[in-house]
């Protein structure tokens, strides 16, 4: 799908298809975004050289799982970003990568599957937005998207609330996987993280021609987005840990359950030790044991082994082991 939206100095706005390209030539400061959804890669390198992208910067938008990175042409400045089609709050996430060719007159953003900051901002602010400067439609997709990723790593906030609560009541192996797979998924959002927070690192840092920093409402717009990845960043490192924390002590709890379990059976043992070394004893019956022809033996072994077995359970109730 080639969707296209075009805005003239007199702030009309006219939207639909290749055909507003000629007229986006004809008209000076003019500004055009042209949208690729889907579309065959040679339909898109075609349409791009039209505009004079590098072909590097094609191809590196063309690789499939290519890492976040910007990188300034002649002509443009490409900016490949990890969008995402679906995110909710149990970190479901299906990421897909955004390409931005970012020109002084132009928006060129290309992506497989829908977009959803894309769609909001293209029916909604996109006009606005378009109609001040290209670099600040790119940049209000990033923010839209980190919004995205935000709220539902706040409503994910909640469950993880919920799943310390349920560990700590009635901690069991469903509860671990659960976790272990929570954790799996953060460290992939952190690594996307880390990428988009160096992106808005190098804008921060770096005066980029076509992300002019010197113009004020640009600037405040690459210290939203940064603000944005920098918290998400946190956020993930926060919850990440958060579930390390909740392995560590689901682990401690059952290693302290173990010790109270196994230091009752040692209780146990030590009492019936002695026992079984006097049954032992007087079960194998030689012929000349004195002790099993006196008149009161039996009662004198039973007396015997009930003093030993209250002897070392006064001690252990003592020293606390039970």
């Amino acid at each position: 799908m080639i969707r296209t939206m075009l805005t003239t100095p007199g702030s009309a706005l006219l939207v639909g298809g290749e055909e507003l390209i000629e007229q986006w030539r004809s008209t000076p400061d003019s500004h055009i975004w042209i949208d690729l959804q889907g579309e065959p890669q040679e339909v898109e390198r075609e349409l791009l050289e039209r505009f004079e992208c590098h072909p590097l910067a094609i191809q590196d938008a063309h690789k499939d799982r290519h890492p976040p990175k910007i990188e300034e042409f002649e002509h443009h400045t490409l900016i490949i970003y990890r969008g995402i089609s679906s995110f909710d709050a149990e970190l479901n996430f299906v990421p897909q990568q955004i390409a931005f060719f970012i020109g002084e007159r132009f928006l060129i953003t290309l992506h497989p599957g829908e977009a959803m900051s894309i769609e909001r901002l293209f029916n909604a602010q996109g006009h606005a937005l378009l109609a001040q400067s290209p670099e600040r439609a790119a940049l209000r997709v990033m923010y839209t998207s980190a919004g995205y990723y935000s709220d539902s790593l706040l409503e994910f906030e909640t469950a993880l609330s919920d799943l310390e609560d349920a560990l700590l009541e009635d901690g069991n192996d469903v509860l671990m996987r659960k976790i272990i797979s929570y954790r799996s998924k953060l460290v992939k959002m952190r690594r996307i993280f880390s990428y988009h927070k160096g992106i808005t690192q190098e804008l921060t840092a770096y005066d980029y021609e076509h992300l002019p920093r010197d113009q004020s409402e640009t600037l405040h717009a690459i210290n939203d987005v940064a603000e944005r990845f920098e918290r998400l960043y946190t956020l993930t490192q926060m919850y990440y840990d958060i579930c390390g924390d909740l392995v560590d002590g689901y682990i401690s709890i059952s290693s302290h359950q173990l010790n109270i379990t196994m230091r009752i059976l040692t209780v146990i043992t030590a009492i019936f030790v002695p026992l079984t070394f006097i049954a032992g004893i007087y079960g194998m019956n030689f012929e000349n044991m004195p002790e099993l022809g006196w008149r009161y033996g039996y009662f004198f072994v039973w007396a015997l082994m009930l003093s030993i077995a209250g002897m070392l359970v006064w001690y252990f109730q003592r020293k606390k082991w039970f």
